[in-house]
């Protein structure tokens, strides 16, 4: 039986070892909560398209799609100061979310709603978007590996 900081093969049948951190933490779930929001907007615009008509798949898409590119900007910020900085991520994601309110609100205002918009199935892509990308997000978070402490220094390494 090996210890857990061992990078040896753990007991059982599986090679199993010791793991790092997570190598891209904001890519892996801006990968993640893509993939379970654009399930999401699939399952809604079939709806929309059952229930409404091709209108209702155009407006949950525009609904889901503007929520993922909200939420997709941070964890992009978030990727590229944070490989540098990390403990400055959190800064640039408050940043980011104050520009990207009053840059989407702009942009809503000055556009104006659409003729082809059905306002009730651009708001269920919207927030069926929100919630799954939410609930992918906790569950990315709930899998990552951080490393809090350094990793103590064995007898033969240099800096003992």
């Amino acid at each position: 039986m090996t210890a857990n900081a061992d990078p040896g093969p753990a007991s059982g049948s599986g090679r199993v070892g010791a793991s790092g951190p997570t190598a891209s933490l904001w890519l892996h779930l801006l990968k993640l909560s893509s993939v379970a929001s654009a399930a999401g907007l699939v399952v809604c615009a079939g709806a929309g398209w059952l229930l409404a008509g091709p209108e209702a798949i155009l407006s949950s898409a525009a609904g889901g799609l503007l929520v993922m590119l909200f939420f997709g900007i941070s964890l992009l910020a978030g990727h590229v100061v944070g490989r540098n900085n990390p403990s400055g991520a959190i800064g640039v994601f408050v940043a980011m979310y104050f520009i990207k309110v009053v840059g989407f609100a702009a942009v809503l205002f000055a556009v104006g709603q659409p003729a082809w918009l059905e306002s009730t199935w651009f708001v269920a892509g919207a927030v069926s978007a929100v919630i799954l990308w939410q609930a992918a997000e906790m569950y990315g978070f709930s899998k990552a590996r951080l490393q809090i402490y350094n990793d103590p220094h064995s007898k033969d390494s240099p800096d003992a």
